[in-house]
Order: C-alpha cells, then sequence, then structure tokens
C-alpha cells in the first residue's frame, strides 16, 4: 500500500493498493460519517465493482443509492449534470452526504462537478477504475463537462475529501483504454520526471503500482504550489491542446488518450523542427508512445484543427499557451499568437 498526500485547500489522501474496494466503507467512514452515499458510475463499471463497493459502505453503516450514465464522453455534458442533479434532490442528499465517483475520467468529472454545485459543495471520494482517472484525472480537483463549443468548458476547481485507488481494477480494461492512461503516464514522464519515463519504458503494467504513485506524486507536488492552473499547473496540458481539437474533430471516435498521444507527438515535432528539442529526445517519444499502443500520427490537416484548438481554456486574448518539450524532463509554456497555432500545428504533421 502507498498512501500520498496532497496538500490543496483541501488536504486528502490518495490510498493505492491491490484489492481495497472492499474497504471503501471503513476508509471513507473516518472522513463522512456514515452518511447518506451516492454512487455515481457507468452502465460498464456498474455491473463489475458497483456491488463491491455498495456492500462495503453498507456494512459501514452508509446508506447508499445509485446513479448510472451512460459510457462514455458523450455522457459528460450538461444533461447528464443536471440528471444527477435533479437526482440528488430527490433523494435528499445533504451537505452532510457524500457523492462516490466509481468509474474513469468521465465519472469523475461529472461526480465531482455535481458535487461543487449541488447545495454550494458537498464532498465527494474518487474511486479510480481505470489508469488515466488513477494517474490523472481522479487528482487535483479538476472538474467538467464538455459544451457544445468544446472540451472541459463549464466546470469547478473542487477537491475530493479522499481517492481509493484499486489497482486491481485496471485487470478488467480493454487493451485501447489501458493505452489511453499509458499516455497520461508518458506525459509525466516528458514533463518533469526523467526517472519516470525510464520506467515506463521497462513496462507500465509491470510496474503499475510505482508508476501510479509517481505519477499522483508529481501531480500533487504540482496542485500544491498551483491549485488554480495559473501557472505550472498548466505543464500537465502537455498535448492536451491538440488533443482536445482531434477529440473533438473525431466527434469523440479517437479516444482522449489517443488523441493526447497525438497531441504529444505534434509539438514534440513542432519543437524539434524549430530546433527547440533535440531530435534524440523526439525520437524517444515517438518510441515510447508507439510501445504502449498509442498512435503518432494525425488523420486531420492543421487547417481542421487549428479553429477548434483557439477555443481552448489555455487562450487569453490574441495569445494561446502551448506546452512545448525542451528536453524529456524539460517541458515549458510557450506562447503564440492565435494566428499562429495552425502553423504550429503543421510543423509537428508528419509529412
Amino acid at each position: 500500500m502507498k498512501t500520498i498526500k496532497v496538500k490543496a485547500s483541501t488536504e486528502y489522501e490518495v490510498i493505492i493498493d491491490k484489492g481495497i474496494l472492499s474497504k471503501v466503507g471503513e476508509l471513507s467512514l473516518p472522513i463522512c460519517g456514515a452518511c447518506s452515499a451516492c454512487i455515481v458510475t457507468d452502465d460498464n463499471v456498474d455491473p463489475l465493482y458497483s456491488s463491491i463497493v455498495e456492500s462495503s459502505l453498507e456494512k459501514s453503516g452508509f446508506s447508499v443509492i445509485k446513479f448510472v450514465i451512460p459510457h462514455g464522453e458523450a455522457s459528460k455534458n450538461t444533461t447528464s449534470l443536471i440528471s444527477l442533479l435533479e437526482f440528488l434532490a430527490e433523494n435528499k442528499i445533504t451537505r452532510s452526504d457524500c457523492i462516490f465517483a466509481l468509474g474513469g475520467g468521465v465519472v469523475g468529472d461529472l461526480a465531482g462537478f455535481a458535487a461543487a454545485v449541488y447545495l454550494r459543495g458537498i464532498k465527494f471520494i474518487q474511486l479510480p477504475t481505470t489508469l488515466l482517472a488513477a494517474v490523472d484525472s481522479s487528482v487535483g480537483g479538476k472538474t467538467a463537462v464538455d459544451l457544445i463549443a468544446g472540451k472541459n468548458l463549464a466546470g469547478a476547481f473542487h477537491q475530493p475529501s479522499l481517492v481509493i485507488c484499486d489497482y486491481t481494477t485496471l485487470d478488467t480494461l480493454s487493451d485501447e483504454i489501458f493505452a489511453d492512461g499509458c499516455a497520461e503516464v508518458i506525459k509525466y514522464g516528458i514533463i518533469n520526471d526523467r526517472p519516470l519515463f525510464e520506467l515506463a519504458k521497462r513496462g507500465i503494467r509491470e510496474n503499475i503500482e510505482e508508476i501510479i504513485a509517481a505519477c499522483v506524486l508529481n501531480k500533487s507536488r504540482i496542485v500544491a504550489e498551483d491549485e488554480f492552473d495559473t501557472g505550472m499547473r498548466q505543464l500537465l496540458n502537455l498535448g492536451h491542446t491538440v488533443g482536445h481539437a482531434i477529440e473533438a474533430r473525431s466527434e469523440f471516435a479517437i479516444s482522449h488518450g489517443s488523441a493526447v498521444a497525438m497531441g504529444i507527438a505534434i509539438v514534440s515535432r513542432a519543437a524539434t523542427t524549430m530546433g527547440i528539442c533535440p531530435e534524440a529526445d523526439l525520437a524517444e517519444i515517438i518510441d515510447i508512445l508507439r510501445g504502449a499502443s498509442l498512435p503518432t500520427e494525425c488523420p486531420y490537416s492543421a487547417e481542421e484543427l487549428c479553429e477548434i484548438a483557439l477555443n481552448d481554456k489555455k487562450r487569453t486574448g490574441d495569445t494561446i499557451s502551448l506546452v512545448v518539450p525542451y528536453s524529456i524532463g524539460d517541458t515549458r509554456l510557450y506562447k503564440i499568437k492565435v494566428g499562429e497555432i495552425c502553423g504550429f500545428i503543421g510543423k509537428g504533421l508528419k509529412k
């Protein structure tokens, strides 16, 4: 078992171990007491793990209700959010009660945003069941839903009260969904952790507990310094500005992890073309992405992506901040004029 403390506006622990979904009740009891608990999950995760969590909560004295959404990014919208808020109100959930987000990034984002705005804020606990959620989205307090204009454009900063990561849940993931999480692991290595990058090269599945802990520790340090995403936390968006544009252009047929992998490859190639990132580092980045069964080539042109990219949250006035690797373990914010985004993306597309 590994336990990492996140020191944000609300301090909380991330507990990483195998087989601890059956201990959710006893681990949560000191945090929120034997209150009413709303499990939020999706229709893929529900038949696999809801009964384990529900049983554990009930044994610890919680009263349990459950809200299930269809799996996938299409459920992360304002319609689902309002339905969940109405469900909480209909079941008379109070400020002393708690939401349990059981699933991947979509479930965590939706449940966390509902927790942030329902009754102006109630507690929620993250129970990540995907690698992507375990290493990234369950930690740090970013919650959101998508709007028609773009991804994650409506949301709030709302830290969880606890994160319980049972990495045996990763055994039931498809290879494609596991690979989505690998993109986030590789991202952390490129940003500021060359040893993590080297460990990932030796095998992410083979070193899963150590890798999850390393990613969470990296994120916890960044969140402690920049909780509200005004400075160094923006480095966590490596590959995401272009990646979100790829997701949107594909109407989410391309998964988040695959899109981020393409985005990382594009900004790394652009950085090398511009003389910022060494060729050898670019080669290592492309190799590790491909080794994790992630795509490194984009099916869209720069023109097809740039307009969508300009809706990104990192845009400020007539500039947009991109995260660019100067080497593996050294990434920096790189501001460009909005009129230059198309040319930048073009530099990163494989000829």
